[in-house]
């Protein structure tokens, strides 16, 4: 349950970081403040159900694409994202190109990086070992 937890809050936060960085970067992609949280959380959401979804409808129909899954998943959340009024909204066609290709990969990173310093700390400390035990050659 806390391995979950943890998970939600890595996802959490990679996304809000990958919206901050579209819109201080990609002209066309605006955040407002007072409903950052919103957007971060409905984008969040999208994402954990949409991304199994379109997964599992291009492998059935469309098994060349199977690559870009990522990218569709985002821009499909982002535009969720975007329905709610006053969080996110993005203008253009390459500022939507723009923020789907930055925020899939802002999420990805994030997300490995940041799963791997703390759910992987997480997992060390529950299992009882030592830090200095860890990274010793055997």
């Amino acid at each position: 349950m806390i391995r979950l937890l943890l998970s939600i809050a890595v996802n959490l936060i990679g996304s809000a970081l990958a919206l901050l960085v579209a819109s201080w970067v990609i002209e066309g992609v605006t955040l407002q403040l007072g409903r950052f949280l919103v957007a971060v959380g409905i984008f969040t959401a999208a994402q954990a159900i949409l991304a199994p979804f379109v997964f599992n409808m291009a492998r059935k129909y469309a098994s060349a694409v199977l690559g870009g899954i990522g990218l569709v998943s985002t821009l499909l959340a982002l535009w969720v994202a975007t329905l709610f009024p006053g969080g996110l909204e993005i203008t253009g066609g390459l500022a939507w190109v723009a923020a789907t290709v930055l925020v899939w990969l802002v999420t990805a990173l994030g997300g490995w990086i940041l799963a791997a310093l703390v759910i992987d700390r997480w997992w060390q400390r529950r299992q009882g070992t030592p830090r200095q035990q860890r990274h010793r050659p055997a």
